[in-house]
């Protein structure tokens, strides 16, 4: 199954995040399928760029996010548009 989640990068105690579609069995640094956006934890408020049309895309076949890309994700709407074509 097809997962939308976190890939970290940056040093050690800069933590900076690329949203990923991977396969769930993949390492969480590990092969992914496509980058669908960032996350910057480090700036005041927390920078999240998603691309929506690439997230659209995954989640209508099939992808399911992980608990903080689906809380980043209903921050944006990008999960109410999913369940209003739905």
């Amino acid at each position: 199954m097809v997962r939308i989640r976190l890939r970290r990068l940056g040093a050690k105690g800069k933590p900076f995040y690329r949203v990923i579609a991977a396969d769930q069995r993949a390492a969480r640094d590990g092969a992914f399928i496509e980058q669908i956006g960032t996350y910057d934890p480090m700036t005041d408020p927390p920078t999240i760029k998603i691309d929506e049309e690439l997230a659209l895309k995954w989640l209508r076949n099939g992808a399911q996010p992980s608990e903080a890309v689906g809380a980043m994700m209903k921050k944006l709407g990008i999960l109410d548009k999913v369940k209003a074509t739905a």
